[in-house]
């Protein structure tokens, strides 16, 4: 079973930047790939960003050019870089390995002034 636990989050101004990390419990060089998703009240999760174990990423065309998400593998770790933040950023982010059912416990993102 593997746990991610998710940190990083926090009040932010529109136009600001936050850093999202996800520490993985087992070696994430094994995992084939992880994603970080988000959920905004009264909305479904949508997948913000992918990472696959080649270093391949993809994002919602939301967030393309603001969002790098990105792993160090000797930590363990998955981040999501975000930055130039937006209002409608704000929302639950959640830390998923894709293809399991293991989800993070998510970590409030609001930007507001």
């Amino acid at each position: 079973q593997v746990q991610l636990v998710e940190t990083g989050g926090g009040l932010v101004q529109p136009g600001g930047s936050l850093r999202l990390s996800c520490a993985v419990s087992e070696n994430i060089v094994s995992i084939s790939s992880m994603g970080w998703y988000r959920q905004a009240p009264g909305k479904q999760r949508d997948m913000v960003a992918g990472l696959s174990r080649g270093g391949r990423t993809n994002y919602a065309d939301s967030v393309k050019g603001r969002f790098t998400i990105y792993r160090d593998n000797a930590k363990n770790t998955v981040y999501l870089q975000m930055n130039s933040l937006k209002p409608e950023d704000t929302a639950v982010y959640y830390c998923h390995k894709l293809g399991s059912t293991f989800w993070g416990q998510g970590t409030q993102v609001t930007v507001s002034s």
